[in-house]
C-alpha cells in the first residue's frame, strides 16, 4: 500500500485533508430547496464508495501483507468493530454539524464544532498514542479553544447588524463538536492495538459504520428534524438530480480527505494528523465569508473577532505541527 515516506509528503496529505474537510459542505450549500436529511443519504454513500475505491487502488499496491484485503483478513475483529463504532459516532456528529450549517452558516458552525472536536480528539488520541510534544500539543489546543470563543463572539456580534442569533444553533455546534472528537480515539485504537488495521482498512470500516448508522441517526432526524417539518423517503426519490450528484460529490470530497488523513497518520501519529486536518474550519470560514457572504453587513467588531479567530487557529495548527518535531 502507498504510505508517505517523509514528513513533507505526510504534511501535503494533511493539507489536502484540511481543504477537503473544509470544502465538502459547499455541496450542501449549493443545493436549493432540498433538505439536509435527504441530501445526507447520498453523502454517506459517497464517503464509503470513495474510501473503498482508494483502498482497492492506493491501498492495494504491492499485494503484500499490508495491502487492503490482506490487512483486513489478518486484523483483529475487535479493531474492525472499533472502526465501525467510530464511524457511527462520526456520523451522528456530522449530521448535527450539517444541521448547524443549515441554521448558522459555514463561517460559524465549522469553527465552533470542529474547534471543540480538535480539542477532544487530540487529547483522547494522545492519551492512547502519546506521540509528539505534550507541551506544544497543549498550547495548540489552548489556541484552538480561544479561536472557538472568538468565533462565537463574532456570531454574537451579528445582533448589532440586526441579524438573528440562534442559541439552538450554537448548542447544536457544541454537541456536534464534542461527539466529533470521539471518533478519533476509536480509530487510534483500531490502528495501534493487536493485529491492527491499516489506514485504508480503517477508512473503509469507518465510512461503512457511518453509512449503516444512517438507518438509525438519519431516520430519527427525518422524523424529528432540528429544522423544518418531518420528511420521508418520498422526498428523496423526488429530489433533484443535482441534489443527488452534489451529495455524492460532497461524500467523495470528505472521504478523500479522510483517507489522506489516516494514511498521513501512519507517519505522524493520529493525534497530530487529526489536529492538522482540523484546520478545516479556516477553509470553511473563508468559503462562508467570501463565497456565501454570511457576514455581509456585519460591523467592525464581528470582523475583528473573525480576524483574531483565523490568527489563533493558525497558531493552533502551527503548534500542533511543531509538536511532531
Amino acid at each position: 500500500m502507498f504510505t508517505p515516506q517523509s514528513l513533507g509528503i505526510a504534511l501535503f496529505m494533511m493539507i489536502v485533508t484540511a481543504i477537503c474537510w473544509g470544502s465538502w459542505a459547499n455541496t450542501f450549500k449549493g443545493v436549493k430547496n432540498y433538505r439536509f436529511e435527504l441530501f445526507y443519504w447520498d453523502y454517506a454513500l459517497g464517503i464509503f464508495l470513495i474510501s473503498l475505491i482508494l483502498a482497492l487502488t492506493m491501498g492495494s499496491t504491492g499485494h503484500d501483507a499490508t495491502s487492503f484485503l490482506n490487512n483486513v483478513h489478518s486484523a483483529d475483529t475487535s479493531n474492525i468493530v472499533y472502526a465501525l463504532i467510530g464511524g457511527a459516532w462520526f456520523n451522528l456528529a456530522n449530521l448535527l454539524l450539517v444541521a448547524a450549517i443549515d441554521m448558522a452558516g459555514l463561517a460559524v458552525a465549522f469553527p465552533i464544532a470542529i474547534g471543540i472536536a480538535l480539542v477532544v480528539g487530540v487529547v483522547l488520541s494522545y492519551s492512547l498514542q502519546p506521540k509528539g510534544s505534550p507541551i506544544l500539543l497543549a498550547a495548540g489546543v489552548a489556541c484552538a479553544l480561544l479561536a472557538v470563543i472568538l468565533d462565537g463572539k463574532a456570531y454574537g456580534s451579528l445582533t448589532v447588524a440586526g441579524r438573528t442569533v440562534s442559541r439552538k444553533s450554537v448548542i447544536t455546534c457544541i454537541v456536534s463538536g464534542v461527539l466529533m472528537g470521539l471518533w478519533a480515539p476509536f480509530v487510534t485504537h483500531s490502528m495501534t492495538t493487536g493485529h491492527a488495521l491499516g489506514p485504508y482498512s480503517v477508512a473503509v470500516f469507518l465510512t461503512l459504520g457511518a453509512f449503516l448508522s444512517c438507518f438509525v441517526w438519519n431516520l430519527y432526524f427525518m422524523k424529528h428534524p432540528l429544522v423544518g417539518e418531518p420528511v420521508s423517503f418520498e422526498g428523496f426519490f423526488r429530489g433533484p438530480a443535482s441534489g443527488h450528484l452534489l451529495g455524492l460529490l460532497g461524500g467523495f470530497i470528505w472521504g478523500t480527505g479522510t483517507v489522506f488523513n489516516l494514511v498521513a497518520a501512519s507517519f505522524t501519529g493520529v493525534a497530530i494528523s487529526y489536529a492538522i486536518g482540523q484546520s478545516a474550519p479556516m477553509v470553511a470560514a473563508l468559503w462562508g465569508i467570501l463565497a456565501w457572504k454570511e457576514f455581509e453587513g456585519s460591523g467592525s467588531r464581528a470582523k475583528a473577532y473573525l480576524a483574531l479567530m483565523f490568527v489563533f487557529y493558525g497558531l493552533a495548527i502551527l503548534l500542533v505541527a511543531r509538536a511532531n518535531g
